[in-house]
């Protein structure tokens, strides 16, 4: 069992070794302009994720005050939603180059790597507003993000105990963390049983991940590996953790869209209830 734990211990700590020399700018540059980012396109994965997340958050079975965005990276998309339903939301990533990424958009703080002004445009026009509101929008989101904080995933208590209320928070969104951050199956799973701890009883998870990804760059050279999923696992892998399905879509990766930045085939997207 102890050397289960050092092995366990070991392929983390491999892990947080790869992050090192992640670039946020690289990594936003990747994949979050043209062509995954196209928003005049039907089949580009960035609106396809955006409209999974506007349909999640507008179904009316999710309420609340807190939102935690669990491994944010250094963007912002999936709580451009969800901050219209919480009135406070939470940003974490381990990476503190992540951390001021977000920061500086949100202090208003200078030149931010990526213009999210399209992605504010474009949920605007989901939500049925026109894409003028986009400006409400930017200032509803400053407003209601309390914090920017540290998570580590494989800690039993990601978070430090003082950032959430006792009772936990209303809901998670996870985007592309979980396996991009563990060594293995097992790994993953155990940080879906770790994340369920920081949620309220019948909260609701909103889980977007990479299917048959084995690694990504995470900045020029910067060659990071990756836990490869199939749906199958997804679903086994939450059950064990306790919650339960509600929904799971998936998108395939259009040949033009596999850019050459990492080996994923489509994309995930869940949502689940904390039993």
């Amino acid at each position: 069992m102890e050397k289960e734990g050092r092995a366990e211990e070991s392929g983390v700590a491999a892990m947080a070794a790869c992050y090192q020399g992640f670039d946020p700018a690289a990594y936003l540059q990747y994949n979050y302009t043209p062509p995954r980012a196209d928003f005049q396109r039907q089949d580009s994965i960035v609106p396809w994720k955006l409209q999974c997340l506007h349909r999640a958050f507008t179904e009316g079975d999710m309420s609340g005050e807190l939102l935690v965005d669990v491994g944010s990276g250094p963007t912002l998309y999936q709580v451009l939603s969800g901050c219209e339903v919480f009135g406070k939301v939470l940003l974490t990533d381990f990476l503190e180059v992540n951390r001021q990424e977000l920061k500086r958009w949100l202090q208003e703080q200078g030149e931010d790597s990526l213009d999210w002004t399209p992605y504010l445009q474009h949920v605007c026009k989901l939500e049925g507003r026109g894409t003028a509101a986009w400006t409400e929008k930017a200032a509803r989101l400053r407003g209601v993000v309390s914090d920017v904080l540290y998570i580590d995933v494989h800690r039993p208590q990601p978070l430090v105990p003082e950032a959430l209320p006792s009772e936990g928070a209303d809901c998670l969104v996870s985007c592309f963390c979980l396996e991009s951050v563990s060594p293995d199956l097992a790994a993953f799973t155990r940080a879906l049983g770790h994340i369920r701890g920081l949620l309220r009883s019948g909260g609701h998870l909103l889980l977007i991940g990479a299917l048959g990804e084995s690694y990504y760059f995470g900045g020029p050279g910067v060659r990071i590996p990756v836990v490869p999923l199939d749906e199958a696992q997804v679903c086994a892998s939450l059950r064990e953790s306790g919650y339960t399905l509600i929904r799971l879509e998936v998108y395939t990766l259009p040949q033009d869209m596999r850019v050459g930045v990492d080996d994923v085939t489509g994309v995930f997207f869940v949502k689940a209830r904390k039993d």
